[in-house]
């Protein structure tokens, strides 16, 4: 797998920091986690990645939360189940966080709305949310931007600002 050169020193950055997460996609980013195991250092990082594409694995994974599958409370959702699944996971006092992210992007079928996306990271202190509206690129250039995206946002917020 080829890495973008700036991918590789952000995640590389993500990987030197003592962080752990628990990632959960549904519909768009599983990229991110490819460029994340391609990179030396993800057994620290990663303790479990959960791609939710089937409509009950998300309702499972957000307690049949009556919102949007693509909404930010679809996001937070799941990053808050993400960070419970961390803490579960965890073996030592480490920094956890629950990563969620929701996507709409190209498809070969009909679909109402617009191509976007919604991320929430939720550490012990605080939840971050964001939100990516697409263009018309392919499927393929999506996913490498709501990837990239991912990994920027999991890199501020594992690696203090300088």
């Amino acid at each position: 797998m080829i890495v973008p050169n700036d991918i590789a020193t952000q995640i590389t950055a993500i990987h030197a920091s003592p962080t752990r997460l628990v990632l959960v996609f549904a519909g768009a980013g599983s990229l991110g986690l490819a460029w994340l195991h391609a990179i030396a250092g993800s057994s620290r990082t990663i303790l479990e990645a959960v791609d939710a594409y089937a409509p009950r694995s998300l309702a499972d994974i957000t307690d049949h939360l009556a919102a949007p599958a693509v909404s930010a409370a679809t996001a937070q959702a799941m990053a808050t189940w993400a960070y419970r699944r961390a803490q579960a996971l965890s073996e030592g006092n480490w920094p956890l966080l629950g990563v969620g992210l929701t996507a709409a992007i190209r498809t070969d079928r009909q679909r109402r709305g617009a191509d976007h996306a919604f991320l929430a990271i939720q550490s012990a202190t605080t939840l971050n949310i964001e939100h990516l509206a697409l263009s018309q690129q392919s499927r393929l250039e999506q996913e490498i931007q709501v990837s990239r995206w991912l990994i920027a946002a999991i890199e501020r917020a594992v690696v203090p600002a300088l």
